[in-house]
């Protein structure tokens, strides 16, 4: 079975979950499209790494930026490279997480946070994610919820997983506590 980050639901409001995340490392490839992100990442957690040591694959696998840019052609998300990223599983930190031997992954600590979430199945398509993304966004403008990044793309299952099975998420961090 494969990890999935965990997370507590505070409250939902018109579907969209408040949750709160604890820390986590998440190993980050920039600026690729995400098939070859995802072969980068999947040869570093299948052993190509400093310590020879194949790491547990963990749910969802995120992207931002350019990346989810391409996909949902909304509002500009963030100014630099498009990002996809896997998240180590938890019994690593930054300090115990094995060090990549590709130079074009970095290991990234983030901290606790508040992301609204909304979630959808089928194939991630462009429009279906557009529709999403306006729809969490306006969710958390009248719940409030000042908006402190950019869009999350999160996709939990594998690529031969049929599209009704598919479990996807827009999200996006947020500050519940600040109108």
């Amino acid at each position: 079975m494969v990890e999935s980050t965990p997370y507590e639901v505070l409250e939902s409001f018109e579907g969209v979950e408040l949750r709160r995340y604890p820390s986590v490392v998440i190993a980050v490839v920039e600026g690729l499209t995400d098939d070859i992100a995802f072969r980068i990442l999947f040869r570093y957690i299948s052993g190509e790494n400093m310590v020879r040591e194949d790491i547990s694959m963990t749910v969802p696998v995120i992207s931002t930026g350019d990346t989810y840019r391409r996909i949902a052609m909304t509002r500009p998300v963030i100014s630099g490279p498009g990002s996809f990223a896997f998240v180590l599983p938890s019994l690593y930190s930054i300090t115990t997480a094995p060090r990549p031997l590709d130079g074009r992954i970095r290991l990234v600590g983030v901290g606790p946070r508040h992301l609204a979430a909304l979630r959808f199945s089928g194939r991630v398509r462009e429009d279906l994610v557009r529709t999403i993304t306006e729809q969490l966004m306006e969710v958390a403008g009248r719940r409030g919820w000042e908006v402190k990044g950019e869009p999350l793309l999160m996709r939990y299952n594998g690529p031969g997983t049929p599209g009704f099975l598919r479990r996807n998420e827009v999200a996006v961090e947020v500050d519940p506590g600040k109108k």
